[in-house]
C-alpha cells in the first residue's frame, strides 16, 4: 500500500472515533436517562451539548497550536486525552461528572480532527484532495453506521458505560503505527491562539443553547432565558470584533473573503443543525413512541449511516470532476425529502419497512452527499498552510450547528404527554426539512469551485472573492 493511503488510514482513526462517539452516545442516551432518573431530559442533554460546545470552541486554537508545535505531536496528544476522558466517562457516578468528562473528551477530539486532516491533505496531489477528504469523512460515516448497532449491543450486554470504554480498543492500536508513519510538520512562525476569543465563543454558544433548552421549562419570558439570550447576543459581536483585531483569532476573518469557504461554512452550520438533531430525534422516537429496545433501535438506524458511507465517496469523486455545487445542492434536498417523508408517513404504531426505512435511506444519502460537498469546498481554495485552520473553522461551524440543532430539538420535544408525542416528533422532523432545504440552497450558492495549488497564504483579491 502506498504511503499516502497508509497515512489516510491511520489519521482516519480520529474521524472514526469522533463519529462513533456521536452515534454510539445517541443510541445509549435512553439508557443514560434511565440510569439517572432524577435528572431531567434538559439536564442530560448537556452530555451532548457540552461536548459540542467545547469541540466547537477549541478546534481552531488546537489547530493553531498544532501548526506551531507540531501536527504529529498534537495528533498523539489528542488521542491520549480522548482515551483518558473516555475512561472517565465510563466511570462517571453522576451526570455532572459525566458532563465534565465529556468536556475533556471534546478537547481531545478538537485536537485530533484538524491535525488528522492537516496531516493527510499534503500527502495527496491537488486533483485527489476532494476524494481524500471524502474518504476521510467516509470513515466517519462507517463509524456512524457501526455506532447504533455496536452501542445497542454494548448497552444490552453490559451498560451504557461501555460505549465509552470501546474507544480504548480503537485508539490504543492506532498509536503505534501513528508514531512510526506520520511525519512531523510545523510552522514555528504560527501565532499563539487567542484565549479570550475562545472563551467568548464557548460562553456565547453555551448561553444560546441554555436559553433554547431551558425555554420550555423556565418560560420563554423568564429572567433566566432572557438573560441567556441577551448574553449570547452581546458576546457574538464581541467575538467578531476580537477576531478582527487579534493576530491569531479563533476565526480568521480574511478566509471568509473566499466565497467557497464562507458559503461552505454557512452550509455546514445549517446542515449540522438538522443532522445532529435527526440523530437524537430518531433514537428518542424509536425507544419512546414505538417502544423499541436500544438494540433493536440500533439495528433500525443502521441503513442511514450505511447510505451516508456509500454516498460520500461518490460525492467526493463528483466534486473532483464537476465541482461541489452539483453534490451539496441535491444532497440537502434529498435530506429534506427524507425528513418530510418521516413527518408525513410515520405514525404511532410501528411500521418500519413502509414508514421509517425509506425516510432513513433518503436522509442518509443526503448526509453523505452534503457533507462531502461542503467539506471539500471549504478547503479547495485555501493555501496549503491554511488547510488545518480552514478545516477546523469548518468543523467549528458544523459543531455550533449541532449545539443549536440539539437544543432546538429538546425545546420542540419538551416533555409531551403520550397523546401529544407523535405531534412533537412531526414538528421536529419538519424542522429538519427546513435545515435540509436551506443547506441545499447554500450548496447552489457555492458556484463553480476550482481547487488551487498554493504553498503559502496570500491575500485573496476582493474582486476574485466576490
Amino acid at each position: 500500500m502506498e504511503r499516502r493511503w497508509q497515512v489516510l488510514l491511520v489519521t482516519s482513526v480520529a474521524a472514526f472515533m469522533g463519529f462513533l462517539d456521536v452515534t454510539i452516545v445517541n443510541i445509549a442516551f435512553p439508557a443514560m436517562r434511565a440510569g439517572f432518573p432524577q435528572d431531567s431530559l434538559a439536564h442530560l442533554s448537556w452530555v451532548l451539548n457540552a461536548y459540542n460546545i467545547v469541540f466547537a470552541a477549541a478546534l481552531v486554537p488546537a489547530g493553531r497550536l498544532a501548526d506551531r508545535y507540531g501536527r504529529r505531536r498534537f495528533f498523539l496528544i489528542g488521542i491520549g486525552i480522548f482515551l483518558a476522558a473516555s475512561t472517565t466517562c465510563g466511570l462517571a457516578w453522576n451526570v455532572d461528572v459525566l458532563i465534565a468528562a465529556r468536556t475533556v473528551q471534546a478537547l481531545g477530539a478538537a485536537i485530533l480532527v484538524p491535525t488528522s486532516l492537516g496531516l493527510v491533505l499534503p500527502e495527496f496531489p491537488i486533483g485527489q484532495r476532494a476524494t481524500a477528504t471524502s474518504l476521510w469523512g467516509a470513515t466517519g460515516a462507517a463509524a456512524a453506521a457501526a455506532g447504533p448497532v455496536l452501542g445497542g449491543l454494548l448497552v444490552s450486554w453490559q451498560s451504557w458505560r461501555w460505549v465509552f470504554f470501546v474507544n480504548l480498543l480503537i485508539g490504543i492500536p492506532a498509536i503505534v503505527p501513528a508514531r512510526r508513519l506520520l511525519r512531523e510538520s510545523r510552522n514555528p512562525a504560527a501565532s499563539f491562539p487567542d484565549p479570550l476569543g475562545t472563551a467568548l465563543l464557548a460562553v456565547g454558544v453555551a448561553a444560546l443553547s441554555l436559553g433554547i433548552v431551558e425555554g420550555p421549562s423556565w418560560g420563554w419570558s423568564s429572567t433566566g432565558v432572557i438573560a441567556a439570550f441577551a448574553l449570547s447576543a452581546v458576546l457574538a459581536p464581541l467575538f467578531v470584533l476580537r477576531s478582527s483585531r487579534h493576530r491569531a483569532p479563533v476565526f480568521e476573518l480574511s478566509l471568509f473573503r473566499v466565497r467557497s469557504f464562507s458559503v461552505a461554512n454557512a452550509g455546514v452550520f445549517v446542515f449540522g443543525a438538522g443532522f445532529f438533531a435527526l440523530l437524537l430525534c430518531n433514537v428518542l422516537f424509536l425507544t419512546s413512541v414505538w417502544r423499541y429496545s436500544v438494540l433493536l433501535a440500533g439495528f433500525a438506524l443502521v441503513p442511514g449511516p450505511l447510505m451516508a458511507m456509500a454516498s460520500a465517496p461518490v460525492g467526493g469523486r463528483l466534486s473532483d470532476r464537476f465541482g461541489q455545487r452539483v453534490v451539496a445542492f441535491p444532497g440537502g434536498l434529498v435530506f429534506a425529502t427524507g425528513a418530510l417523508y418521516l413527518a408525513l408517513r410515520v405514525g404511532s404504531h410501528p411500521a418500519y419497512w413502509s414508514e421509517f426505512f425509506p425516510g432513513v435511506l433518503l436522509t442518509g444519502t443526503g448526509v453523505g452527499l452534503t457533507f462531502s460537498g461542503f467539506s471539500s469546498a471549504a478547503v479547495a481554495r485555501l493555501p496549503r498552510d491554511r488547510y488545518a485552520t480552514g478545516s477546523a473553522i469548518s468543523t467549528t461551524s458544523r459543531q455550533i450547528g449541532a449545539v443549536v440543532g440539539i437544543a432546538t430539538l429538546i425545546a420542540v420535544l419538551g416533555t409531551p404527554s403520550a397523546a401529544d408525542a407523535m405531534h412533537s416528533f412531526d414538528r421536529a422532523w419538519l424542522l429538519m426539512v427546513v435545515t435540509g432545504t436551506g443547506a441545499g440552497l447554500l450548496g447552489l450558492a457555492l458556484g463553480r469551485v476550482r481547487a488551487r495549488s498554493v504553498e503559502a497564504a496570500e491575500p485573496v483579491p476582493l474582486a476574485e472573492a466576490a
